[in-house]
């Protein structure tokens, strides 16, 4: 697994930092996220079978695809989760209670948050967490600038790894984990765990608003990461992409294909890049060969039952609460309460 990135930065109040400081710190980010991804990239070239963490897919431009990706027609669980929360908000929010500090996991564009904020009473501080410093920064702005009385302290951090949070607020009510996009697919079983265990800690006291999407139909799932417009095979094959741009690789992207399927024994979609050709590829000095048809394992999204889903919170330390779904079971909301 990768290095911590940890860099906890300041929201509405005055950075006491000079401007060459700050740009220090997100230098020190920027190199430390290509130390790891430049040794778990040569890693997975060197394993087989080969994989690599999905969480590589997010530098900038790879976060703008995965906007794109979300306003495709194929792609439903993006628009399904936001009617769930739109349709459900005001049992949400009386369920949050007043002046919540929520912390959201892998933040990204900072759009379903919003639903959240219209409808809680009085908010006390919003703490977006995301790998991609410069796509978070460019949302916050945003969120700042239509929510201004809004105290907003965004960390830039792997969340898989170790991470701190802003101290507690005296005045705050509970503290309010939200992971939405069923991001918690992409993690293996174990890892899946793992994160739940570290975020029944990091919540203690509070709750977790949970999203994840359910198992359905093979073809409608084939269809959400297969979209006509290619846009989820860009989004896979800027891996590549970006290890060209930041660590002096030498893909050619023509002779990857994008590969998505849905493993049913397994309950989830797998992403692949599959060599189109025997080639060979140059990382940091080290020559790899790829076989035609052999594959770099670069996604996997697990699908829940809801049973499933509450086995494992509870094995986590959470007690599972409320659970909000669509009128086609397509997709779930679930209000996990941390331990004291």
């Amino acid at each position: 697994m990768s290095a911590v990135l940890s860099a906890n930065l300041p929201g509405n109040l005055p950075n006491p930092a000079s401007d060459a400081a700050l740009a220090a710190v997100r230098t020190t980010v920027h190199a430390t996220a290509a130390s790891s991804f430049a040794t778990d990239l040569l890693a997975a070239l060197g394993n087989q079978p080969r994989s690599i963490s999905p969480k590589y897919f997010y530098d900038a431009p790879g976060s703008a695809l995965f906007d794109r990706i979300c306003e495709l027609p194929e792609y439903y669980p993006t628009r399904t989760e936001l009617g769930i929360l739109q349709s459900n908000a005001a049992a949400i929010a009386q369920h949050l209670g007043p002046q919540a500090d929520i912390v959201e996991f892998g933040a990204g564009s900072l759009l379903k948050v919003r639903v959240l904020l219209e409808a809680l009473e009085a908010p006390a501080r919003y703490v977006p967490l995301d790998i991609s410093g410069e796509h978070l920064h460019a949302a916050c702005a945003a969120l700042r600038a239509d929510y201004p009385g809004l105290r907003v302290e965004p960390v830039v951090a792997d969340y898989t790894q170790a991470y701190a949070l802003p101290a507690r607020l005296p005045s705050a009510g509970q503290r309010v984990g939200f992971f939405p996009g069923s991001t918690l697919g992409n993690f293996t079983p174990a890892e899946a765990l793992l994160f739940l265990q570290h975020a029944a800690q990091a919540l203690r006291g509070g709750a977790l608003l949970l999203g994840v999407d359910l198992v359905k139909d093979p073809a409608l799932l084939h269809a959400a990461y297969n979209d006509a417009a290619g846009v989820t095979a860009a989004f896979n094959l800027n891996l590549l992409a970006r290890a060209n741009r930041e660590l002096g690789a030498n893909f050619v992207l023509a002779h990857f294909a994008h590969a998505a399927f849905y493993n049913a024994p397994m309950q989830r979609i797998e992403m692949h890049l599959q060599s189109r050709q025997r080639q060979q590829v140059g990382l940091c000095g080290q020559v790899f060969t790829l076989e035609e048809g052999e594959t770099l394992h670069t996604e996997n999204s697990y699908k829940f039952t809801r049973s499933g889903l509450h086995a494992l919170a509870e094995q986590a330390g959470f007690q599972p609460g409320p659970v909000w779904t669509d009128a086609q079971q397509h997709f779930s909301l679930h209000c996990l309460q941390a331990p004291v």
